[in-house]
């Protein structure tokens, strides 16, 4: 892991501009420019690792905004980025305008099958199957024998050399005009694109009301109909809806691995969707 000395800066210097699960956001009160992604009290390794690696996907080519500094306001850690001005995700663009769903979802869809189209140096990033396999380990509330059936389905999944944002949610890719940017890619990686798909799914089926609600400024309801007008955008229309979802559905409830964890306790919705792995 890299170790780097933060630089300190006076969070006077910022306002406030909103927060997610990790941390929270401000931008620069002089510098237009320039915003900052602090992440919550405690976590260090996280946020370096996060400026690294969105270095890398930043030279890959993958349009993400330009990472900057590694900096603390002295309890807490995060990365500085380049700024993009009147930006908006695409969470909160359908949550203020869901008669534009449609038309978000399919840009939102554009954006993935372009980034599963673009083939990564496999020595700068971590494959998918390492990363679950990986958190398969530091997961608690698997038993031995369900923790085989999954790694099994981890590592039977195809070989692919191609970008995985690792975090894919509608909420974690912006738009300010024409431009387009993928953001907290912390979990960025290569490999078998359904693995991602798999998180868009979990948004409107799996995760719960309240979540989706805070998380995505929506109502559960508007998190599925944008589902279902991705999914034909992504996949195509030649495939029907109910075979598209049985099979990403089992790549939805893989992210029990990483949330259960997380959590600290098992996630009865997320098991539900892996009951064709645990119990075939």
């Amino acid at each position: 892991m890299e170790t780097l000395e933060a630089i300190r800066i006076d969070l006077a210097d910022y306002e406030y501009a909103g927060e997610g699960a990790n941390g929270v956001s401000y931008n620069h009160r002089h510098d237009p420019d320039v915003m900052l992604k602090l992440y919550r009290q405690g976590l260090v390794q996280q946020p370096l690792d996060e400026m690294t690696i969105a270095r890398k996907v930043y030279e890959a080519g993958i349009p993400t905004p330009e990472p900057g500094d590694f900096v603390t306001d002295g309890t807490r850690y995060g990365v500085r980025f380049r700024r993009i001005r009147d930006k908006v995700s695409y969470a909160r663009a359908v949550g203020d305008h869901p008669e534009n769903l449609v038309r978000y979802a399919e840009e939102f869809a554009q954006m993935c099958r372009q980034l599963h189209a673009t083939h990564v140096d496999t020595t700068a990033f971590e494959c998918v199957k390492d990363q679950y396999s990986r958190h398969l380990v530091e997961n608690p509330f698997f038993t031995p024998a369900e923790k085989d059936r999954l790694l099994r389905f981890i590592m039977d999944a195809p070989d692919t050399d191609t970008a995985l944002h690792g975090d894919l949610q509608y909420g974690n890719a912006i738009f300010s005009g024409e431009e387009r940017y993928f953001i907290d890619l912390g979990d960025f990686g290569y490999g078998y694109p359904l693995f991602d798909i798999g998180m868009v799914y979990a948004t409107a089926y799996i995760s719960e009301p309240d979540f989706v609600r805070q998380a995505f400024h929506m109502e559960p309801a508007t998190s599925v109909l944008f589902w279902q007008a991705f999914a034909p955008a992504y996949f195509g229309t030649d495939r029907p809806l109910r075979d598209i979802e049985a099979e990403v559905r089992l790549y939805a409830g893989l992210k029990a691995i990483i949330v259960e964890r997380d959590m600290g306790t098992p996630m009865p919705t997320f098991r539900e969707a892996l009951k064709p792995i645990l119990h075939p």
